[in-house]
């Protein structure tokens, strides 16, 4: 069961009673607080749960701000295709990926301000970066890979909004296709840290040592630099 709790600073919190939960938890994403408490809970109990972290919430909200939203003035380009978005006389939503183009026309009454809405954009430029993904990053990955001595077991695309890469002790490696996201070098950056996990997979000094010897002495700046960016 969904409801909503209002809170003078915090806003309008989405509260989840869920059968199975055994405590109260609270979090912030995409610029909304959210939170579950157990089907034998009390609003009383959250919201003082809530207020306990208050300064830790507004603190993420201000690191997680609510993303502006998908709808006819959003613009962005990706490694290899420009994003709009067009309302059309057309009974569904639809896309076309052409000539570095990809164009998404949405029903002529479309309201954009809807969560479903902006989740299923989201989707279809997730299936364009994923599609363009498969094209691209396995290529550089072994081009990369052979430039700098590495070995891994296999690649793979997802659609992580939470890692931009990782490798597994088998030295199997996942890209996520949000990576198209970030200009060529940084791109660079995330293969190169995944490769050298193939040899190192603790974040420790060897490693680090290991990254920065590979990135030219730039690991450091490239990581913060990193930081600036947001996945799909």
């Amino acid at each position: 069961m969904k409801q909503i709790l209002r809170h003078p600073s915090l806003g309008d919190i989405t509260v989840h009673t869920h059968p199975r939960a055994t405590r109260y938890t609270v979090k912030v994403a995409n610029g909304k607080v959210s939170a579950t408490m157990p089907s034998s809970g009390s609003f009383r109990k959250l919201y003082d749960f809530i207020n306990e972290n208050e300064s830790r919430l507004e603190a993420a909200l201000l690191e997680y701000p609510k993303r502006n939203y998908i709808d006819e003035s959003f613009r962005f380009k990706t490694l290899t295709f420009d994003v709009s978005v067009t309302r059309s006389d057309v009974s569904n939503f639809y896309l076309t990926l052409s000539n570095g183009q990809l164009r998404i026309a949405c029903p002529s009454d479309t309201d954009f301000h809807s969560d479903e809405v902006q989740e299923r954009v989201k989707k279809m430029i997730g299936s364009a970066l994923r599609h363009e993904a498969k094209r691209i990053l396995p290529k550089r990955l072994d081009e990369l890979a052979g430039k700098h001595g590495f070995s891994y077991a296999e690649v793979k695309i997802n659609g992580s909004r939470t890692h931009w890469g990782s490798c597994t002790s088998r030295k199997n490696i996942n890209l996520s296709y949000s990576l198209l996201l970030l200009p060529p070098h940084l791109i660079d950056y995330v293969l190169l840290h995944e490769l050298c996990h193939t040899l190192e997979m603790s974040h420790n000094q060897r490693f680090w040592e290991l990254l920065d010897n590979t990135c030219g002495n730039r690991a450091k700046s490239l990581r913060q630099e990193l930081q600036n960016y947001r996945m799909l």
